[in-house]
């Protein structure tokens, strides 16, 4: 080559100087980083793959953080319940003790109900106060709003979850389709011979004996007279004695069993034949179309969208119609998925642990055992203290149930499902984006060779001009 004014191979060392300058940088880049792309240019499609599986570990992370607090609240609020409920127990071995009136002064009854009194101040205090920071738990702000309701159908309503759609309300339909049924038995007067009688009910038994001659009235007041025995009641018409269980459903019963004698003439209760029994028959419920769990007067359902419990009125469960509320808010909702959106979601009500809030519409509320209440020991109302005290226990040890069943079937199993998903999506996330170390070493000292290579190159070529004045002499 005998050309000095352009010197083509100096260019084309120089353009490979260039490309292995950028070559060796990049791979500098990608040590220094440890990610493969570190611009759009690196891998355009990979970037828009590696970007939407960023957003999804974001989102990922975020969900486990927020089952983790809600793990928190939920602890909060069954901590306190679990103190509530230990107040209760002592509140019932109160009345078991205070009914044995018989062994205790007026002085003792009366310091047993002063301790009634700061127990149920104990609890209405637990449930004013109990709050994850700002927010409260157990005061009933955390429960489910509902409107519409017709208490001559639905006595009581509680909806433990439920799924409101964003700005509208949730139609809740309960439909009896067979009604409910209590025990009875219908026995005739032919005679009023002497005889006697067991009378079985769901809550004891009682023997009666009658003289030669006693009338049907006289018979009735006597089954009247044990009803808080036996809980069973008597009615008659012209000659026909109705013996009815005060209580509805399958757990309702009435067991006549003849001792002696033939009752009221009647040759199927004559002494020495098997008892007559007869038991009632649950409702057949359907809420929002689907079959309800229904015992007695007591309906609970339990689905995705909707989680309650109601009481029926016995007219209502003994009709084959239907009635309906809405729920229209409230309740606590948990995001625990990394989308917005209602499969990502729990809902959960926590209904209000105050005294006036324990027990129900149907047999009483706690706070009617306290001093000057309906329900007050003083007053030796022992039996409906009791039944109340009872609902209560029940209905905290079912709070606890449900949000250790929340806490551990949902969120605690939502944290470990999304550990799994943070994992691998992660792994997809490393594999398009994160640098191949042993991979970059090797290009790296490929790329200084060819650095160094070029470098001399160059320098060569830079020479090669100068060989041409030699032609000059």
């Amino acid at each position: 080559m005998t050309r000095i004014n352009t010197n083509i191979p100096s260019m084309i060392a120089q353009g490979r100087l260039r490309n292995n300058t950028n070559d060796l940088q990049t791979r500098l880049e990608r040590l220094a980083t440890g990610l493969r792309i570190n611009r759009g240019k690196d891998d355009p499609a990979g970037l828009i793959a590696s970007e939407i599986l960023r957003s999804e570990i974001k989102a990922i992370d975020q969900a486990i953080d927020n089952s983790q607090r809600a793990i928190n609240v939920v602890s909060t609020a069954e901590g306190a319940i679990n103190e509530t409920s230990s107040l209760l127990l002592d509140l019932r071995a109160l009345l078991v003790s205070s009914a044995n009136d018989g062994a205790l002064s007026p002085e003792e009854i009366e310091a047993n109900q002063l301790e009634i009194d700061s127990l149920i101040a104990s609890i209405d205090r637990i449930a004013n106060t109990t709050s994850f920071g700002s927010k409260k738990l157990l005061d009933g702000s955390l429960g489910y709003t509902v409107s519409g309701v017709n208490t001559t159908n639905l006595e009581s309503v509680s909806v433990f979850s439920a799924r409101v759609p964003e700005g509208n309300v949730r139609n809740v339909v309960v439909q009896v389709t067979a009604s409910a049924e209590a025990a009875t038995q219908q026995i005739t007067a032919s005679a009023t011979g002497a005889a006697a009688i067991e009378i079985t009910g769901i809550q004891g038994t009682e023997i009666l004996s009658f003289a030669s001659g006693t009338t049907i009235a006289q018979i009735q007041t006597s089954i009247n007279a044990v009803t808080d025995t036996t809980g069973l009641s008597a009615t008659v018409s012209g000659n026909v004695l109705t013996i009815n269980s005060n209580t509805f459903g399958s757990e309702s019963l009435v067991k006549v069993k003849t001792l002696s004698g033939t009752f009221m003439g009647d040759s199927n209760y004559t002494a020495g034949a098997a008892a007559v029994e007869d038991k009632g028959v649950d409702p057949t419920v359907l809420v929002n179309g689907q079959v309800a769990d229904a015992r007695g007067l007591r309906v609970d359902i339990r689905t995705n969208g909707l989680d309650g419990r109601f009481y029926l009125s016995q007219a209502f469960a003994q009709s084959a119609t239907s009635t309906s509320f809405d729920v229209t808010g409230g309740g606590s909702t948990f995001q625990l998925g990394p989308s917005v959106t209602p499969a990502a979601q729990v809902s959960v009500g926590i209904n209000s642990t105050s005294s006036g809030a324990l027990g129900n519409s149907v047999i009483g509320f706690l706070n009617s055992l306290k001093s000057g209440g309906a329900n007050e020991i003083k007053g030796k109302h022992f039996v409906a203290a009791q039944n109340i005290v009872s609902e209560a226990i029940n209905q905290v040890a079912t709070a606890r149930g449900r949000l250790g069943s929340l806490q551990k079937n949902q969120i605690e199993t939502n944290i470990n499902s999304q550990q799994i998903a943070l994992e691998n999506v992660s792994a997809s996330e490393s594999i398009i984006r994160d640098a191949d170390i042993a991979t970059e070493v090797s290009a790296l000292t490929r790329a200084q060779i060819l650095f160094q290579s070029t470098q001399n190159t160059l320098q060569i070529s830079n020479a090669l001009p100068q060989a041409v004045l030699g032609l000059l002499g």
